[in-house]
């Protein structure tokens, strides 16, 4: 960039500035002053469908109410894809969205709902104008007319004038930026051969995770990524000048961790552990879409395949299709049942089980706890905010006593001790020049759609990691440094005295505490985040789910209890309280008797509690 340039940038920013401090001086809750042409995205475009996306009911009645398991119908329903608009969180998370930064809502109507968004009911960006329609989230129809821009593999003719009179071509995966068939024209990864109930194409584009990648990489089309690796608001009212992604603020890069994996390069002998017919897998859809065996639709006429996908799109959502059974009990249109609630549940929580393995041994005075992804993107993926994953490690005596907890869960107040443990997390939020403008503290916070820092991501990476690899598709590790080829990650802990056993588990929560009282507080449009919170607590406060177990026997490393702590072993005496207040004042872990790595009365109370008990 020459220095003319530079400069012309740099009076553009400042008038930006100028202009979001005005905003910010006006009033508390007013919006960020950008337009809907701030989050302009390339594709098919509102307006343009000769048919509009056909409802739900046009597809259930032959491929549903027949094979529970491998019909496409009702497992999709209870998916968060069927879901996706009806969704509590969603809601919630719009609607502060939208009080922060006008219209950006468009950017999450286009993959919670692009039938209507396609429709152009997406106007106001805040979802008001949407009908029951639109509520049907990521639909049959719409998923089935979708066309690949790239043209991989086999694809239907028609696709070549459908790509030649698209004005407005995508540049990459993400952001919505789908092309889809203006006709009701179905397609699907079979040749259907004799079938006539609707005009379908075969496409080589639904076994393909580029499909996927068209909504799971989300960026903020707002901010533009700067030589030095910072991000700065475009100028508004204007689409973003490169409409590349990575040239964007990074939200969600879960199909580009995919892309930079070994799964990306080709099938990986995983022992079947994500169901289905094969055990070796590559694509999403071999984790999230498992081949089963049965018929696509309801016909006996139709061939019985062993290749069929499964409609289940198991991920990590764990409470939200109950919150939204709970919201429509009577409204048939969610297709949902008490049954499939709970059979949606069980699979996301065995998919979360399928994700990571735990592995644990004893070294010298510590337990060392490793935890291995073995998903295809990083552990956890996703949308950020309230999502993360843990280790919890209890330390037991001879008596099965606790002397010890780090990563403690009090299930009764939904509150986790981050402090003594590795919580696997993103956590993203605003610079200087942001919180300049926004009046945001500078740091992490949950309002994401100002947010233009990554401040922490230690979640663990897939499989084939690399760091160039991961920086190029901005999904670099930050704050925590992983090794090239590295896709495990190693946590300490100090066996306190007297413990003979650790527990150790590996945790998953969706929705942490935090985020879903900031949906609530942050709200004052409307009710959304009060019906958020009142899910939350009626689902169980997005109950952890246990991903792993382990439990070690410890080769003892003191005496006879905890207070036992200097020789002559088996005997208390001076020489014992003098090593603990010593380890105590010079915050010795031989004095941190309750694991925690905090030096306090907790120490003080056990070391006396077992001094006095004296040796057996």
């Amino acid at each position: 960039m020459g220095r003319s340039n530079l400069n012309s940038r740099r009076v553009a920013i400042a008038a930006m500035v100028g202009v979001f401090a005005a905003w910010v001086g006006s009033t508390a809750h007013a919006q960020a002053p950008t337009t809907i042409n701030d989050f302009f995205a390339p594709g098919t475009q509102p307006g343009t469908l000769t048919t509009p996306i056909q409802a739900i009911s046009r597809c259930s009645g032959c491929h549903g109410g027949y094979d529970e398991i491998h019909e496409p119908y009702r497992p999709w329903a209870a998916s968060a894809m069927g879901q996706a608009m009806r969704d509590p969180i969603f809601r919630a998370c719009l609607t502060v969205a939208e009080q922060d930064v006008a219209f950006v809502g468009d950017v999450c109507l286009r993959c919670h709902t692009p039938g209507g968004w396609l429709a152009g009911r997406s106007t106001p960006t805040d979802g008001s104008a949407l009908l029951d329609i639109d509520y049907e989230g990521i639909s049959c129809n719409f998923c089935h007319r979708m066309v690949d821009p790239w043209q991989h593999g086999i694809n239907p003719p028609d696709d070549a004038d459908i790509l030649a009179n698209l004005p407005d071509f995508p540049v990459i995966e993400g952001n919505g930026s789908f092309v889809v068939d203006p006709e009701d024209r179905r397609r699907g990864p079979f040749d259907l051969d004799n079938f006539n109930s609707h005009e379908w194409r075969m496409s080589d584009y639904y076994p393909d995770s580029s499909n996927c990648g068209m909504c799971h990489d989300v960026s903020n089309p707002a901010f533009d990524a700067q030589p030095d690796g910072t991000y700065v608001l475009n100028d508004l009212d204007m689409p973003h000048p490169t409409q590349n992604k990575y040239d964007m603020f990074p939200i969600e890069r879960t199909y580009s961790e995919w892309t930079a994996s070994a799964f990306a390069q080709g099938a990986i002998e995983m022992g079947g552990r994500f169901g289905g017919n094969i055990t070796a897998v590559s694509s999403c859809q071999d984790c999230h879409m498992p081949d089963g065996t049965g018929r696509g639709c309801n016909r006996s006429s139709r061939p019985i395949r062993d290749n069929l996908p499964t409609h289940y799109f198991n991920g990590g959502n764990t409470w939200m299709v109950q919150a939204v059974r709970n919201l429509y009990p009577d409204d048939n249109a969610t297709g949902l049942t008490d049954a499939s609630v709970a059979d949606s549940i069980a699979r996301a929580e065995q998919m979360l089980r399928a994700a990571s393995d735990l592995d644990i041994w004893q070294d010298g005075g510590d337990v060392v706890a490793r935890v291995t992804n073995m998903s295809g993107h990083k552990l956890p993926s996703g949308y950020p905010e309230g999502r993360r994953v843990w280790v919890n490690v209890r330390f037991y005596d001879g008596g099965d006593q606790l002397l010890g907890e780090h990563g403690a869960y009090d299930v009764g107040t939904a509150t986790l001790d981050t402090a003594s443990t590795t919580v696997y997390e993103t956590k993203i939020g605003v610079d200087d020049v942001m919180g300049g403008i926004t009046g945001l503290p500078i740091g992490p916070t949950f309002h994401f759609a100002v947010n233009n820092v990554v401040y922490k991501d230690n979640r663990i990476p897939p499989m084939g990691f690399t760091n160039a690899g991961f920086e190029a598709v901005q999904a670099a590790p930050v704050g925590h440094p992983y090794a090239d080829g590295q896709y495990w990650d190693d946590s300490i802990y100090p066996i306190p005295a007297g413990a003979v056993r650790a527990d150790v588990r590996v945790f998953y929560q969706l929705s942490s505490r935090d985020y879903i009282e900031f949906l609530r507080d942050a709200n004052m449009t409307n009710d959304d985040g009060d019906v958020l919170y009142a899910q939350w607590l009626a689902t169980g406060m997005s109950s952890p789910v246990e991903m792993d177990f382990a439990t070690l026997a410890l080769v003892t490393q003191g005496g006879c209890n905890p207070a036992d702590i200097a020789e002559p072993y088996n005997v208390l005496d001076l020489q014992d309280i003098g090593a603990f207040i010593s380890g105590f004042l010079a915050h010795d872990p031989i004095a941190d008797l309750s694991g925690d790595g905090v030096f306090d009365l907790a120490d003080i109370n056990i070391f006396v509690t077992s001094f006095i008990a004296g040796c057996p």
